[in-house]
Protein backbone atom coordinates (compact mmCIF):
# COMPACT_ATOMS: atom_id res chain seq x y z
CA UNK A 1 0.00 0.00 0.00
CA UNK A 2 1.39 3.42 -0.96
CA UNK A 3 1.26 6.03 1.77
CA UNK A 4 0.81 9.77 1.91
CA UNK A 5 3.02 11.24 4.63
CA UNK A 6 4.13 14.73 5.57
CA UNK A 7 6.87 16.72 7.27
CA UNK A 8 5.56 19.89 8.91
CA UNK A 9 8.28 22.26 10.15
CA UNK A 10 7.77 25.78 11.47
CA UNK A 11 9.95 28.38 9.69
CA UNK A 12 11.15 29.92 12.94
CA UNK A 13 14.79 28.78 12.80
CA UNK A 14 17.21 26.42 11.13
CA UNK A 15 16.56 22.69 10.96
CA UNK A 16 18.56 20.46 13.31
CA UNK A 17 19.27 16.74 13.43
CA UNK A 18 15.88 16.02 15.03
CA UNK A 19 14.10 17.65 12.11
CA UNK A 20 16.29 15.73 9.68
CA UNK A 21 15.33 12.46 11.35
CA UNK A 22 11.60 13.32 11.22
CA UNK A 23 11.78 14.30 7.55
CA UNK A 24 13.79 11.24 6.52
CA UNK A 25 11.49 8.97 8.52
CA UNK A 26 8.34 10.39 6.89
CA UNK A 27 9.84 10.16 3.42
CA UNK A 28 10.94 6.57 4.04
CA UNK A 29 7.43 5.58 5.13
CA UNK A 30 5.92 7.07 1.96
CA UNK A 31 8.28 4.98 -0.13
CA UNK A 32 8.85 5.25 -3.88
CA UNK A 33 5.20 4.60 -4.70
CA UNK A 34 3.71 7.03 -2.18
CA UNK A 35 3.68 10.80 -1.70
CA UNK A 36 5.83 12.77 0.73
CA UNK A 37 4.48 16.26 1.40
CA UNK A 38 5.88 19.39 3.01
CA UNK A 39 3.60 21.55 5.16
CA UNK A 40 4.81 24.85 6.56
CA UNK A 41 3.33 25.55 9.99
CA UNK A 42 3.65 29.29 9.58
CA UNK A 43 0.71 30.73 11.51
CA UNK A 44 2.82 32.49 14.15
CA UNK A 45 3.69 35.50 12.02
CA UNK A 46 5.67 37.10 14.85
CA UNK A 47 8.28 34.31 14.69
CA UNK A 48 8.11 32.90 11.16
CA UNK A 49 10.57 34.30 8.62
CA UNK A 50 10.78 33.84 4.81
CA UNK A 51 14.52 33.28 5.08
CA UNK A 52 13.96 30.33 7.42
CA UNK A 53 11.48 28.78 4.98
CA UNK A 54 14.02 29.14 2.19
CA UNK A 55 16.66 27.54 4.42
CA UNK A 56 14.35 24.60 5.21
CA UNK A 57 13.99 23.79 1.52
CA UNK A 58 17.75 24.09 1.05
CA UNK A 59 18.47 21.75 3.97
CA UNK A 60 15.95 19.14 2.82
CA UNK A 61 17.27 19.20 -0.75
CA UNK A 62 20.85 18.92 0.59
CA UNK A 63 19.78 15.77 2.44
CA UNK A 64 18.65 14.36 -0.89
CA UNK A 65 14.91 14.57 -0.20
CA UNK A 66 12.30 15.31 -2.83
CA UNK A 67 8.65 16.07 -2.16
CA UNK A 68 5.37 16.43 -3.96
CA UNK A 69 4.29 19.92 -4.95
CA UNK A 70 2.65 22.19 -4.09
CA UNK A 71 4.02 22.94 -0.63
CA UNK A 72 1.17 23.53 1.83
CA UNK A 73 1.16 26.59 4.12
CA UNK A 74 -1.06 26.90 7.15
CA UNK A 75 -1.24 30.66 6.71
CA UNK A 76 -3.30 30.02 3.57
CA UNK A 77 -5.78 27.78 5.41
CA UNK A 78 -7.16 30.12 8.10
CA UNK A 79 -10.68 29.93 6.67
CA UNK A 80 -10.64 26.13 6.95
CA UNK A 81 -9.62 26.32 10.62
CA UNK A 82 -12.24 28.97 11.31
CA UNK A 83 -14.94 26.80 9.74
CA UNK A 84 -13.91 23.82 11.87
CA UNK A 85 -13.91 25.98 15.00
CA UNK A 86 -17.34 27.41 14.13
CA UNK A 87 -18.70 23.92 13.64
CA UNK A 88 -17.53 22.84 17.08
CA UNK A 89 -18.84 26.03 18.63
CA UNK A 90 -22.26 25.70 17.01
CA UNK A 91 -22.43 22.14 18.31
CA UNK A 92 -22.01 23.42 21.87
CA UNK A 93 -18.56 21.87 22.28
CA UNK A 94 -16.52 25.00 23.02
CA UNK A 95 -16.48 27.67 25.69
CA UNK A 96 -14.49 30.90 26.03
CA UNK A 97 -11.82 30.86 28.71
CA UNK A 98 -10.72 34.20 30.17
CA UNK A 99 -8.16 32.78 32.61
CA UNK A 100 -4.56 33.94 32.57
CA UNK A 101 -1.76 31.48 33.28
CA UNK A 102 -1.55 32.97 36.78
CA UNK A 103 -5.30 32.44 37.30
CA UNK A 104 -4.96 28.79 36.35
CA UNK A 105 -1.90 28.26 38.55
CA UNK A 106 -3.64 29.86 41.54
CA UNK A 107 -6.81 27.81 41.02
CA UNK A 108 -4.83 24.58 40.83
CA UNK A 109 -2.94 25.52 43.98
CA UNK A 110 -6.24 26.07 45.82
CA UNK A 111 -7.56 22.69 44.77
CA UNK A 112 -6.65 19.73 46.93
CA UNK A 113 -7.25 17.24 44.15
CA UNK A 114 -6.45 19.01 40.91
CA UNK A 115 -6.70 16.53 38.02
CA UNK A 116 -3.40 15.66 36.37
CA UNK A 117 -2.58 14.59 32.85
CA UNK A 118 0.61 13.24 31.29
CA UNK A 119 2.13 16.74 31.24
CA UNK A 120 1.03 17.91 34.68
CA UNK A 121 -2.09 19.54 36.17
CA UNK A 122 -5.04 19.98 33.82
CA UNK A 123 -7.07 23.12 33.38
CA UNK A 124 -9.57 23.04 36.28
CA UNK A 125 -12.55 24.17 34.20
CA UNK A 126 -13.03 27.53 35.90
CA UNK A 127 -14.64 29.29 32.92
CA UNK A 128 -16.76 26.27 32.03
CA UNK A 129 -18.94 27.26 34.97
CA UNK A 130 -19.72 30.77 33.67
CA UNK A 131 -23.24 31.46 32.47
CA UNK A 132 -23.93 32.45 28.87
CA UNK A 133 -24.66 35.99 30.06
CA UNK A 134 -21.35 36.21 31.93
CA UNK A 135 -19.44 34.99 28.90
CA UNK A 136 -21.15 37.42 26.55
CA UNK A 137 -20.57 40.34 28.90
CA UNK A 138 -16.84 39.65 29.18
CA UNK A 139 -16.47 39.22 25.44
CA UNK A 140 -18.39 42.44 24.82
CA UNK A 141 -16.03 44.25 27.20
CA UNK A 142 -13.09 43.14 25.07
CA UNK A 143 -11.60 40.62 27.49
CA UNK A 144 -8.88 38.37 26.07
CA UNK A 145 -10.00 34.76 25.82
CA UNK A 146 -9.25 31.37 24.33
CA UNK A 147 -11.66 28.77 23.00
CA UNK A 148 -11.48 25.53 25.00
CA UNK A 149 -12.97 22.17 24.13
CA UNK A 150 -15.59 20.99 26.61
CA UNK A 151 -14.09 17.54 27.00
CA UNK A 152 -16.91 16.06 29.06
CA UNK A 153 -19.49 17.06 26.45
CA UNK A 154 -17.29 15.87 23.59
CA UNK A 155 -16.89 12.45 25.16
CA UNK A 156 -20.65 12.06 25.43
CA UNK A 157 -20.91 12.46 21.65
CA UNK A 158 -18.06 10.08 20.73
CA UNK A 159 -18.04 6.88 22.79
CA UNK A 160 -15.63 3.98 22.21
CA UNK A 161 -13.11 5.65 19.92
CA UNK A 162 -9.86 3.93 18.99
CA UNK A 163 -6.85 4.57 16.80
CA UNK A 164 -3.87 2.59 15.55
CA UNK A 165 -0.17 3.18 15.94
CA UNK A 166 1.73 0.81 13.66
CA UNK A 167 4.28 0.08 16.33
CA UNK A 168 2.23 0.20 19.55
CA UNK A 169 -0.93 -1.32 18.04
CA UNK A 170 -4.58 -0.50 18.63
CA UNK A 171 -5.21 2.23 21.21
CA UNK A 172 -8.42 3.01 23.04
CA UNK A 173 -8.73 6.77 22.71
CA UNK A 174 -8.35 8.57 26.04
CA UNK A 175 -8.48 12.28 25.15
CA UNK A 176 -9.72 13.12 28.64
CA UNK A 177 -6.11 12.77 29.78
CA UNK A 178 -5.47 16.15 28.17
CA UNK A 179 -8.48 17.93 29.67
CA UNK A 180 -10.25 20.97 28.20
CA UNK A 181 -7.55 21.88 25.68
CA UNK A 182 -7.28 25.24 23.94
CA UNK A 183 -8.28 25.02 20.27
CA UNK A 184 -7.92 28.71 19.36
CA UNK A 185 -7.21 32.12 20.82
CA UNK A 186 -8.78 35.48 20.17
CA UNK A 187 -5.75 36.62 18.15
CA UNK A 188 -4.88 33.25 16.52
CA UNK A 189 -7.77 31.36 14.98
CA UNK A 190 -6.36 27.89 15.54
CA UNK A 191 -4.04 25.76 17.65
CA UNK A 192 -1.70 22.94 16.73
CA UNK A 193 -4.33 20.38 17.72
CA UNK A 194 -7.07 21.83 15.54
CA UNK A 195 -4.96 22.73 12.53
CA UNK A 196 -3.15 19.40 12.31
CA UNK A 197 -6.33 17.30 12.06
CA UNK A 198 -7.86 19.69 9.51
CA UNK A 199 -4.64 19.74 7.48
CA UNK A 200 -4.12 15.97 7.54
CA UNK A 201 -7.66 15.40 6.29
CA UNK A 202 -7.43 18.08 3.59
CA UNK A 203 -4.13 16.71 2.30
CA UNK A 204 -5.25 13.09 2.36
CA UNK A 205 -2.56 11.96 4.81
CA UNK A 206 -2.81 8.21 5.33
CA UNK A 207 0.04 7.79 7.82
CA UNK A 208 0.90 10.43 10.42
CA UNK A 209 4.55 10.14 11.41
CA UNK A 210 5.90 12.21 14.30
CA UNK A 211 7.90 12.03 17.50
CA UNK A 212 6.93 9.86 20.42
CA UNK A 213 6.55 13.00 22.54
CA UNK A 214 3.26 13.60 20.69
CA UNK A 215 1.85 10.13 21.33
CA UNK A 216 -0.71 11.42 23.85
CA UNK A 217 -1.81 14.18 21.48
CA UNK A 218 -2.99 11.50 19.07
CA UNK A 219 -5.72 10.55 21.55
CA UNK A 220 -7.08 14.08 21.28
CA UNK A 221 -6.67 14.23 17.52
CA UNK A 222 -8.71 11.06 17.13
CA UNK A 223 -11.50 12.77 19.10
CA UNK A 224 -11.39 15.90 16.94
CA UNK A 225 -11.54 13.76 13.80
CA UNK A 226 -14.71 12.13 15.11
CA UNK A 227 -16.31 15.45 16.10
CA UNK A 228 -15.55 16.96 12.69
CA UNK A 229 -16.38 13.83 10.64
CA UNK A 230 -12.85 13.65 9.23
CA UNK A 231 -11.12 10.55 7.82
CA UNK A 232 -8.92 8.61 10.24
CA UNK A 233 -5.31 7.88 9.27
CA UNK A 234 -2.94 5.57 11.06
CA UNK A 235 -0.04 6.84 13.16
CA UNK A 236 3.59 5.88 13.63
CA UNK A 237 5.47 7.61 16.43
CA UNK A 238 9.25 7.54 16.12
CA UNK A 239 12.09 8.03 18.57
CA UNK A 240 13.45 11.46 19.41
CA UNK A 241 16.98 12.57 18.60
CA UNK A 242 18.73 13.83 21.73
CA UNK A 243 21.91 15.69 22.58
CA UNK A 244 24.87 14.35 24.55
CA UNK A 245 22.98 14.97 27.81
CA UNK A 246 19.96 13.04 26.60
CA UNK A 247 17.86 16.18 26.11
CA UNK A 248 15.53 16.53 23.15
CA UNK A 249 16.99 18.80 20.48
CA UNK A 250 15.58 22.31 20.05
CA UNK A 251 16.37 25.12 17.65
CA UNK A 252 18.72 26.61 20.23
CA UNK A 253 21.10 23.71 19.54
CA UNK A 254 22.93 25.70 16.86
CA UNK A 255 25.89 23.32 16.81
CA UNK A 256 23.58 20.52 15.67
CA UNK A 257 21.77 22.50 13.00
CA UNK A 258 22.12 21.08 9.51
CA UNK A 259 23.67 24.33 8.36
CA UNK A 260 26.36 24.19 11.08
CA UNK A 261 27.09 20.54 10.37
CA UNK A 262 27.33 21.25 6.65
CA UNK A 263 29.70 24.15 7.29
CA UNK A 264 31.78 21.84 9.49
CA UNK A 265 32.27 19.52 6.53
CA UNK A 266 29.72 16.76 7.15
CA UNK A 267 28.13 15.30 4.03
CA UNK A 268 24.47 14.35 3.54
CA UNK A 269 25.53 10.70 3.53
CA UNK A 270 27.23 11.11 6.90
CA UNK A 271 24.13 12.78 8.36
CA UNK A 272 21.95 9.96 7.06
CA UNK A 273 24.30 7.35 8.47
CA UNK A 274 24.43 9.14 11.82
CA UNK A 275 20.63 9.02 11.98
CA UNK A 276 20.33 5.43 10.86
CA UNK A 277 19.22 5.91 7.26
CA UNK A 278 20.85 4.66 4.09
CA UNK A 279 22.20 6.91 1.39
CA UNK A 280 19.77 8.76 -0.86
Amino acid sequence: MSEVTRFAPSPTGRLHLGHAYAALFAAEQAGPEGRFLIRMEDIDRSRCRPEYETAIFEDLAWLGLTWSEPVDRQSAQLDAYRQALDRLNEAGLLYPCFCTRRDITDEIARSERAPHGPEGPLYPGTCRQLTVQERQARMKDGATYAWRLDMAEALKRTPDLSWTDRQAGRQDARPELLGDVVLARKDISTSYHLSVVVDDARQGITLVTRGEDLFMASHLHRLLQALLDLPVPEWLHHRLVTDSQGQRLAKRHDSLSLDSLRQAGESPQEIRHRLGFGAS
